[in-house]
């Protein structure tokens, strides 16, 4: 089986967010992913993973925007300043955490001219990202992002393509994948050459594994065989405790 990580955003959400990971130990959790770890000083989570024993996997880039803003500016025109101001804000909170990989939101957009935008915007992170980090980029599907630029993973493939840089790759999501081109299972073996990081949710509407149209089985086989010996997190959102539904990673 691969190895599994909890995302703490979508698992535990009913505890405070320290106690989480304290849940995730319990659980038998060896490694933790935060989408925004931004609003809780760096040292507090720091502590909560040491106390544990826990690996820091990943973390978003940009941080939240509570005004109703974009999610993310690597795509849109006129974004570049604030989207290099995220990204060194994104990797000091990478470095302090332990976390390897930052997953970059691309906002809204679309057409040649965000392309181009984000090729140049990730070109410049990947010169000055410092070495052991590692930048990713993840389809999302429009049904619950409308306008989302990063939407494709052939759009994707074709991005990190451009960029040609040896820390960045693609970021799977098997309930995005299922969800935007129907095949989980055929989209993993089609990008494992770009694959740097794994989430796992089932589709059509990010239930735990198990629970809906993904044969997780033959996708965990398919990952143990390729040969990926990165984490696999669990990012999905509990029926009920999340204690109760974790029969999928035993």
């Amino acid at each position: 089986m691969p190895r599994f990580a909890a995302n703490l955003t979508h698992l535990w959400a009913e505890l405070p967010y320290l106690d989480r990971f304290d849940a995730a130990a319990e659980a038998g959790f060896e490694a933790v992913e935060v989408l925004f770890p931004y609003d809780v000083p760096a040292p507090e989570t720091q502590k909560a993973l040491r106390r544990n024993g826990l690996q820091m996997v990943l973390l978003n880039a940009p941080g939240p925007n509570y005004t109703g803003g974009a999610r993310g500016f690597a795509a849109q025109p006129g974004g570049e300043r604030r989207f290099d101001y995220d990204m060194r804000r994104a990797t000091r909170y990478a470095q302090a955490l332990g976390a390897g990989i930052i997953h970059v939101m691309s906002g809204d957009g679309s057409g040649p001219e965000a392309r181009a935008t984000m090729i140049d915007n990730l070109r410049r992170a990947t010169d000055d990202l410092p070495e052991g980090l590692c930048l990713t980029l993840e389809p999302l599907n429009v049904g619950i992002n409308p306008g989302y630029f990063m939407s494709d993973f052939n759009l994707a493939a074709d991005i990190i393509d451009a960029v040609d840089a040896p820390n960045l790759g693609l970021q799977y999501d098997s309930y995005h994948a299922q969800v935007i081109t129907g095949d989980a299972l055929g989209t993993f073996h089609a990008m494992r050459p770009l694959i740097r990081h794994i989430q796992i949710g089932d589709a059509p509407d990010r239930c735990p594994p198990g629970k809906g149209e993904i044969d997780f089985p033959a996708l965990f086989d398919a990952i143990d065989a390729s040969g990926y010996d990165g984490w696999v997190s669990a990012e999905y959102t509990p029926a009920a405790r999340t204690e109760s539904g974790l029969a999928w990673m035993r």
